[in-house]
């Protein structure tokens, strides 16, 4: 994988925001909200912004696109991308360690994603040994729901679960979004729900409320 871009801001960061983009996107598309986030109330903050691989898309007619995983069909009607979503769990994982590696308590932690970003904050997040601060699915939905109860871990049943979608999202319909809300309570999880007046994007009343979760689940 591409390195990642960085943002710290302040010296030696003890927590870390990674967030995933969505399909056909890159890291550069979330640089904007970080810099607008104020976090100054939970010390120096690394936000990390990473590429997904670059793969054909099937419901792109097999363009080559930055992807994090294959979409076979609309709203998932032909099947989930599942080697492909285990593939760049794998690669999640690996940002999560490298935090840790370089001094970062995972409970320090958030993973964030927008669209295909959001599928693997939750697909990883729910899955991971270590409990994190924090989880944030902005305009997605969660993938492989039929396995989550089994595969989930225990480290992150009681995580905090930041949710965002727009009510007019032509990409992702808004009862997916329900959907995963309602599965993720089902199974007992502390899910903060948020829906906006806009399409498939980010507006600024969410960078709002998610500015206010991220201080809640990183204060020292």
């Amino acid at each position: 994988m591409e390195t990642p871009i960085e943002i710290e801001t302040g010296p030696n960061p003890q927590a870390s925001v990674i967030v995933l983009h969505g399909l056909g996107a890159s890291g550069d598309d979330f640089v904007p909200v970080c810099q607008q986030l104020e976090l100054d109330a939970v010390g120096p903050v690394r936000h990390v912004l990473p590429h997904a691989p670059m793969r054909p898309v099937t419901i792109n007619n097999g363009y080559v696109m930055p992807a994090w995983y294959d979409i076979l069909g609309p709203g998932g009607s032909q099947g989930e991308d599942e080697a492909g979503l285990r593939a760049s769990k794998a690669l999640v994982e690996e940002l999560i360690a490298r935090e840790v590696a370089r001094g970062v308590n995972p409970s320090r932690i958030v993973l964030a994603g927008f669209s295909q970003g959001c599928a693997m904050a939750l697909l990883t997040g729910l899955r991971h040994r270590e409990t994190l601060a924090g989880l944030v699915g902005l305009s997605g939905y969660l993938p492989l729901a039929g396995t989550t109860a089994d595969e989930r871990s225990a480290a992150n049943q009681k995580t905090p679960i930041f949710l965002a979608h727009g009510r007019f999202d032509p990409m992702i319909a808004l009862p997916r979004a329900h959907a995963t809300r309602d599965a993720l309570r089902a199974l007992g999880y502390p899910v903060q729900w948020h829906e906006y007046p806009m399409e498939h994007s980010v507006c600024l009343p969410e960078i709002a409320d998610l500015q206010q979760f991220l201080l809640q689940v990183l204060k020292r």
